[in-house]
């Protein structure tokens, strides 16, 4: 059912939503329905793009003004309460009616402006950042761009992200997507003065006599760092000194001489042409899938969204591939 529809050719029940709207501010209706659906002031605070402590203020001053408890808090969980979960249920579809109207407005806006939420990868964001964020930003400076950094694939919809970056064989069936370029590479470097001390590797296996940078994921599992070579692959856990769980610090770390890293090549590729960092096992080190643009299918763009995914079509000189539109 279309419920923006609905407000249209019933102005008077839309008006009345507007008034009891008004009466609370938006900002603090969001943040207990984030809250209600993430169930956790972090997590919800984190897509929302605010601090913790500004979302439990703003879900707080709207309990005072209500002169109810929406939630349950304890150390290590949150959940509504019987009055919550009724107050959830009724101000859900009218803040999407708000939500939706405000996008219907700014669709028609002849300048884009307003804010764009990006959800990706930290590799995927550090690749598109100069490329594409910063360049678009430059014609666009009414636009605000929030890129939210996430090791693990999230639900961009329910997340409240306009856009989603990842690998194209990570995106959803259901998304409308556009690829932003070629294929990727990893690549294991070193300093000169570490290989002259300990070797160059010539397979995969003498990692084993080399210090590496391991790198935790998001679900605490140890990155096995991959190769492939004349249709034979293998994963290697390395060993060293240092576990991170963000890969960008190894660069710091393998730039002090103290091992080798596998970082992507979009991240060193000006270490190795100034010669401070040295690619080794390239024979082994297969391309990956390039990085994808995606996005639910709309029906009221905003003039900013338009305007991000046109940009990113003219320089990445690709076009749409979708899968399912969602409606």
């Amino acid at each position: 059912m279309d419920r923006s529809r609905d407000n249209w050719d019933n102005p008077g029940r839309f008006i009345t939503k507007i008034r009891t709207m008004a009466q609370h501010s938006l900002i603090e209706l969001d943040a207990v329905l984030m809250v209600a659906r993430r169930g956790k002031f972090r997590t919800a605070a984190l897509e929302l793009g605010v601090s913790a402590t500004a979302l439990s203020n703003a879900v707080g001053k709207l309990e005072r003004t209500l002169g109810i408890r929406l939630f349950n808090r304890t150390t290590r969980s949150v959940s509504l309460t019987e009055a919550g979960q009724k107050f959830v249920a009724q101000i859900a579809p009218a803040v999407q009616d708000i939500h939706e109207a405000m996008d219907d407005a700014r669709s028609q806006q002849a300048t884009p402006s307003g804010t764009l939420r990006i959800n990706a990868f930290p590799t995927a964001a550090r690749e598109i950042f100069s490329s594409l964020v910063l360049p678009f930003l430059r014609v666009h400076p009414q636009v605000h761009i929030d890129v939210v950094t996430e090791g693990r694939l999230v639900d961009i919809v329910a997340g409240g992200f306009d856009l989603g970056v990842r690998s194209a064989d990570l995106v959803p069936a259901d998304m409308i997507a556009l690829s932003l370029g070629g294929a990727r590479r990893n690549v294991v470097v070193g300093t000169p003065s570490y290989l002259k001390a300990r070797g160059t590797p010539k397979t995969p296996d003498d990692l084993a006599e080399h210090s590496c940078f391991r790198v935790r994921l998001p679900n605490g599992a140890i990155y096995r760092w991959p190769f492939e070579k004349d249709g034979q692959s293998v994963h290697i856990d390395v060993e060293g000194a240092i576990t991170l769980d963000e890969a960008s610090l190894a660069r710091t770390a393998v730039l002090a001489s103290v091992g080798l890293t596998l970082a992507m090549e979009s991240d060193v590729r000006d270490d190795i042409a100034a010669g401070r960092l040295v690619r080794v096992l390239e024979d082994w080190t297969p391309t990956l899938p390039p990085l994808s643009l995606y996005y639910p299918s709309r029906r009221n763009p905003t003039a900013a969204f338009k305007a991000f995914v046109d940009f990113a079509r003219r320089h990445s000189g690709a076009s749409d591939a979708t899968r399912t539109s969602i409606s």
